[in-house]
């Protein structure tokens, strides 16, 4: 990112730093991000919600500070979003971060739907896909990393169950890389409704639109990237041409970690008749389905989710480092 615009960006989000301000809610970026924007040094965007919601104490802290190390390890800074009692924070401090992972599932999960009413009544909300795109895009994030992202629930075609994610994709000019959709999802749909919504989906080094547990789900993806490289001209054409939708870079599972397919698929069909069965919908869907399919594989599945997150935050980090390098060289050059 050019530093015009970086600083640009900081003068507006300090606005929203004045807690005087009237009708303008706060928004506070840790000295590290700021100072990274500041100099247009390549930043990554990660969730809150994997650590709330998608392991215990105190694996999930030793998950998210894990992935940090690698995203710094990878030459970029991480800027974990999280909403700390009714103020959006974008770069988490240690201490925030043991804050949101104690709470766990007591914070909530904040999607782009929920973002008002948790900033309203000062609660703690740990943002999901669609909320961390949001915040990222607001402070000129390009790149965020997650683990998978939502899409099309089974049966989505007569429950209309579709994943704020996918819509946020569609509207929100942030590249997300991620290991595909969760492999609980019906992922043809998902890639139906990705293209209406016009958003250029990638596989990365493969041909085939990985299925997070599992790097193989039988359905070829629209575009294919090799390299760092490749994914940073893809998300930076995508930004020049001002087309106003996200990237999903989809980034296979390390073999050496894949799941096997069969055993996945039939732990998650038993988990999807228990959903039903106890009439388990909505945002508490995935969650359920994703802790019952890791009992359901012995810990298999729970092992796999936190090598593809630190993987993806491998990929992710060094895609912002060829990013900020595009960005800067245009910048010289004018």
């Amino acid at each position: 990112m050019a530093a015009s615009s970086a600083l640009s960006r900081i003068a507006n989000l300090g606005r929203h730093l004045n807690p005087t301000s009237k009708g303008e809610a706060k928004v506070k970026l840790s000295k590290e991000v700021s100072e990274a924007l500041s100099a247009g040094n390549p930043i990554v965007a990660l969730e809150s919600t994997i650590i709330s919601h998608g392991m215990p104490y105190p694996q999930n802290l030793e998950t998210a500070k894990e992935v940090e190390a690698v995203v710094r390890q990878n030459g970029a800074v991480p800027a974990t979003i999280a909403i700390l009692d009714g103020t959006p924070c974008i770069g988490l401090s240690a201490e925030e971060l043991e804050r949101l992972a104690v709470l766990g599932r007591k914070a909530r999960k904040t999607a782009r739907r929920d973002i008002a009413h948790v900033v309203a009544t000062g609660g703690i909300g740990a943002t999901t896909v669609s909320a961390t795109m949001f915040f990222a895009s607001m402070a000129g994030i390009p790149i965020f990393v997650t683990g998978g992202i939502g899409g099309v629930h089974r049966h989505g075609e007569s429950t209309l169950d579709i994943s704020s994610d996918l819509t946020e994709l569609g509207r929100t000019p942030v590249a997300v890389v991620s290991a595909g959709v969760k492999s609980i999802l019906d992922i043809s749909r998902t890639l139906e409704y990705l293209e209406t919504q016009g958003v250029c989906v990638a596989a990365y080094q493969t041909n085939e639109f990985p299925a997070f547990f599992t790097d193989k789900s039988g359905y070829k993806a629209p575009c294919h990237v090799d390299s760092p490289e490749d994914c940073a001209r893809l998300i930076d054409s995508n930004i020049g041409l001002g087309l106003g939708t996200g990237v999903l870079i989809a980034v296979p599972i390390p073999k050496e970690h894949s799941a096997s397919g069969n055993i996945i698929e039939s732990a998650i069909q038993r988990a999807l008749k228990e959903a039903r069965e106890h009439n388990v919908t909505g945002s508490a869907e995935t969650p359920f389905l994703l802790a019952r399919v890791n009992e359901l594989t012995g810990g298999a599945s729970l092992a796999a989710n936190i090598a593809l997150v630190k993987n993806n935050a491998r990929v992710g980090a060094q895609i912002a480092v060829s990013l900020s390098q595009i960005q800067n060289h245009k910048r010289k050059d004018t």
